[in-house]
């Protein structure tokens, strides 16, 4: 398709994928109070008032502002409308997209969303199981005599931080495979560097987390190591599968391949066929080239 084209069935899969978040997030609107008391239930809340919440035993979550109630309620609706419309929008993406791949590519593409998700949803989860512990181990700072109002606002953005953090992270392993899937990187390289990734990774773990404790580190960085060792381990048993279908692979890059250098006999070639005159050459009893040529040209 020429450009025009190209860029109007670009703003045609655009608007389909913004009218399905819009659609979603107008229907979440009307459930954003449970959504809240979702994203919120990490928090251990006070049940017997401020009074309770003296040294950090529990928090009691709010609103701060006149406006916080409507821009958390937008803010909820949203965030509900792109995850759970993504089925939709990641389709147009890919109906975009899918044209211009190969067929390979397209195989690597399907088995990249397909183990996408589930590390993403796996990275999710695991936020969402060790919110509660990273909190208790934030608020047990509070000093004695003092108490814990946190703004909902606060409480929303710490807990979605928390996941994407968590499910973004756990894709590192997924892009290590598809590296060396193309060819990018071997799994030998890959595991030479593992001293400096379990680094790294818990210099990542300890900065990327908003808890800055170390539950959240080790939360974190734990599973992204073992994810790590698993990717170098499916490397290494590729580069073997590629080495036994490439007949070269065990040559040297100063070492050349063997050729078949046994000689055919002309007698043989000439029994084969035996080319016609072209016009103007001689014909009948006379002498002329195999080839059919007279001279060099």
């Amino acid at each position: 398709m020429p450009l025009a084209e190209h860029l109007r069935e670009l703003r045609n899969r655009l608007a389909k994928a913004v009218l399905a978040i819009v659609v979603v997030a107008i229907v979440a609107a009307f459930y954003s109070e449970q959504l809240m008391e979702f994203l919120s239930a990490p928090v251990p809340t006070c049940e017997a008032g401020i009074q309770q919440s003296s040294g950090g035993n529990c928090a009691i979550v709010s609103f701060n502002t006149l406006m916080a109630p409507f821009s958390v309620t937008i803010k909820v609706s949203l965030m509900a409308g792109v995850v759970i419309s993504s089925p939709v929008w990641l389709y147009q993406l890919w109906a975009f997209v899918a044209p211009g791949l190969h067929k390979n590519e397209k195989k690597y593409t399907y088995a990249f969303v397909s183990a996408a998700v589930p590390l993403f949803v796996a990275g999710a989860a695991l936020a969402y199981v060790i919110l509660p512990v990273s909190i208790k181990v934030l608020i047990s700072l509070t000093p004695d005599g003092s108490s814990n109002i946190l703004g909902l606002d606060d409480v929303l953005d710490f807990t979605v931080r928390m996941v994407l953090i968590f499910g973004l992270a756990f894709e590192l392993p997924l892009l290590l495979i598809m590296l060396n899937m193309v060819g990018m990187v071997t799994g030998r390289r890959m595991a030479g560097w593992w001293r400096g990734v379990v680094m790294g990774v818990f210099v990542f773990g300890a900065v990327a987390t908003p808890t800055t404790d170390p539950v959240g580190m080790l939360a974190l960085s734990g599973p992204i190591i073992v994810l790590y060792f698993v990717a170098v381990l499916f490397s290494l048993i590729n580069d073997k599968r590629r080495q036994r279908r490439n007949p070269d692979a065990e040559l040297d890059d100063d070492e050349a391949s063997q050729l078949d250098l046994t000689p055919e006999g002309v007698g043989e070639v000439e029994s084969v066929t035996t080319p016609r005159a072209l016009p103007g050459q001689k014909t009948g009893s006379e002498v002329r080239p195999a080839n059919g040529y007279e001279d060099v040209t």
